[in-house]
């Protein structure tokens, strides 16, 4: 017996349609580490002393290394939860974010993403799924929140 790959899926496939305010979808949690940090400052060049620097940190008042904002925005990616695994080949494209960051993240935080669909806009033949983007750390205290919005096809 052959195995048609483009049938294959880890679950059923759902479409724009499919989708209910309220629905979440959550992410695996992270603990961050200075590893972490030391990646994305490679990857990005982003070498400001409040990410690399512990006596720099002390002295601005903060208990230790201060994650990359865009690294902690990173943690909240649809792509590391179900999101795009049942979405399948609905999904078009991701259109926008935005993001409030609410607490510093350190190296040994735990964090929690959340997606929840705070928004469902119908257009003809794709529609616009909109959510809440939240991540907590190990203490539950609430340190990014903001939206993302995917473009996705309505049911053939």
């Amino acid at each position: 017996m052959s195995l048609d790959v483009t049938q294959y899926t880890l679950l059923p496939q759902r479409w724009f349609d499919d989708f209910r305010m309220g629905e979440r979808f959550p992410g695996h949690s992270h603990t961050v580490t200075e590893a972490h940090f030391a990646a994305f400052r490679g990857m990005t060049g982003d070498n400001h002393p409040i990410h690399y620097d512990i006596e720099y940190c002390k002295a601005k008042g903060h208990r230790g290394l201060l994650a990359h904002g865009l690294q902690v925005l990173a943690y909240t990616a649809a792509g590391a939860g179900l999101f795009p695994t049942v979405s399948g080949d609905a999904l078009v494209a991701f259109i926008d974010i935005s993001a409030k960051f609410l607490k510093g993240v350190f190296p040994g935080d735990t964090l929690y993403p959340m997606l929840e669909i705070t928004e469902l806009t119908v257009q003809r033949s794709t529609g616009i799924v909109g959510m809440r983007s939240t991540l907590h750390n190990q203490e539950g205290v609430l340190v990014l929140e903001g939206v993302h919005r995917y473009l996705l096809k309505k049911r053939p």
